[in-house]
């Protein structure tokens, strides 16, 4: 008598397990393709801007209404911080080869100066609305999103327009630029079709009827000029903005974009709107630090030539965005230092990075936090000070932070050829415990940030 054997089952399961995985692979896709757009948090109705009925919020303020079209894309090109990105150091303005360092290798920004072989001066008016918000080059080359096309692409017409007719007033340089090193595949710009069709809207700005003309005109500047999310939005896994952490806060090319959300731990909450005000356009606000990095050169060469009213504007705007909470940032220290300078710090820091302090930072951020010399160079309140990670205080350690003499801030030199890795960690170290809260940034963390400079 024979006995019937069991049916082999596992070729059905490893079907049912690929099938479960794809499953989940395809709802993951969909739930990053499927993220809200800037603006959705706001909720109300939206309309084109030719059907809206309020004030107009693009363009320029009313002082340059009546100024020419190269003004008027001055302007403009000051609110979109063109020249940062597009300005190597020591280079010549808008000439590009800035270099972007990215995980998968860098990036070098192109010339938009009016050249004809090295630059846009070819262009027409179709090329530049292309490039500027589809990512397209005249050639049909697509732009990588280093290029924040998915937030230019909200701008009008005109304001994209008037900011070709600065940049074609500007007298023409031609730059040999550095060949991008971009690794397999990222290398291949035909998959930036691919992103653009996901991530860019490839649409003009829509303004709330529900909402006021200062919060509509700040949401432009915000996200079509400005394009703050750019920074300060974390980013999902294929590298798209992640709007459902809005403002959260995220590391860009080494530095930390802090939270500006109106959480008050970690966020702006805590900030009133004048001391908002004060750090768009100077630079620094009382008690809660100095822009440095990036962000001080968004201030220098992009917010500290708008407006007040625009200032006014962006706070509005900025204010309005849901609180939310970074785990990573606890609440900020903005207690001056009673202690004496050999006080006050855990035992467990480095003995090392007092030493450092005293001989290269105590003569002008002073021994209790409040800065003798200048109020740029106080450190209590700050948040790079209350960051445990220390990012930023190692990058203006190494870096330095040169401010524009018109923002009002005292330059600090870079002291990193000056200090080994492990001093500046020690120093960083130090500096955190004794005036926000500690840190232990080790030598070999240094060393990464040196190569993201």
């Amino acid at each position: 008598m024979s006995v019937a054997q069991p049916k082999n089952r596992a070729p059905r399961y490893g079907l049912w397990a690929l099938a479960v995985m794809a499953a989940g692979a395809v709802i993951v896709f969909v739930w990053i393709v499927a993220g809200p757009r800037p603006t959705d948090f706001a909720g109300g109705q939206r309309v084109a801007l030719e059907d809206y009925r309020g004030e107009d919020p693009s363009g320029v303020p009313p002082e340059l209404k009546a100024a020419s079209a190269i003004e008027r894309g001055q302007y403009l090109a000051r609110a979109a911080d063109c020249v940062a990105c597009h300005t190597a150091q020591d280079g010549r303005p808008f000439s590009g080869g800035r270099a972007f360092v990215l995980p998968f290798g860098t990036l070098y920004s192109t010339n938009i100066t009016p050249d004809p072989d090295s630059g846009i001066g070819r262009y027409s008016d179709a090329d530049f609305l292309n490039a500027l918000r589809r990512g397209i080059g005249r050639t049909g080359a697509h732009l990588y999103p280093a290029m924040p096309y998915a937030s230019y692409t909200y701008m009008t017409d005109a304001d994209a327009l008037a900011i070709k007719a600065y940049l074609f007033s500007l007298k023409p340089a031609r730059a040999q630029l550095p060949r991008n090193t971009l690794a397999f595949p990222f290398n291949l710009r035909q998959l930036m079709l691919v992103w653009s069709a996901l991530f860019n809207a490839d649409k003009r700005f829509e303004p709330r009827v529900d909402r006021g003309s200062q919060w509509n005109r700040g949401a432009y500047l915000v996200e079509a000029l400005e394009h703050c999310g750019e920074c300060h939005t974390p980013r999902n896994l294929l590298q798209a903005l992640d709007n459902r952490r809005k403002f959260a806060g995220t590391v860009q090319a080494g530095w930390w974009a802090y939270n500006i959300t109106a959480d008050r731990a970690s966020g702006l909450g805590a900030w009133s709107d004048a001391d908002i005000a004060q750090y768009l356009s100077r630079g620094h606000a009382d008690g809660h630090g100095t822009a440095t990095g990036p962000m001080g050169e968004a201030v220098d060469a992009s917010l500290m030539h708008l407006t007040q009213a625009d200032i006014a504007a962006i706070v509005t705007y900025v204010r309005s965005v849901p609180a939310a909470a970074s785990a990573d940032l606890p609440q900020v220290n903005d207690k001056l230092s009673a202690s004496p300078p050999g006080a006050g710090v855990s035992a467990s820091v480095d003995p090392l990075g007092k030493a450092v302090y005293e001989g290269a930072c105590a003569s002008c951020h002073g021994w209790s936090g409040a800065s003798p010399v200048n109020a740029f160079a106080t450190l209590t309140g700050a948040r790079a000070l209350n960051d445990p990670s220390a990012t930023n205080v190692v990058q203006v350690i190494l870096s330095g932070a040169q401010r524009q003499p018109a923002a009002g801030g005292a330059n600090m030199p870079a002291f990193g050829a000056a200090y080994s890795d492990y001093e500046i960690a020690s120093v960083a170290n130090y500096v955190t415990a004794r005036f926000g809260v500690a840190s232990s940034v080790s030598a070999a963390e240094v060393a990464t940030l040196r190569g993201e400079e």
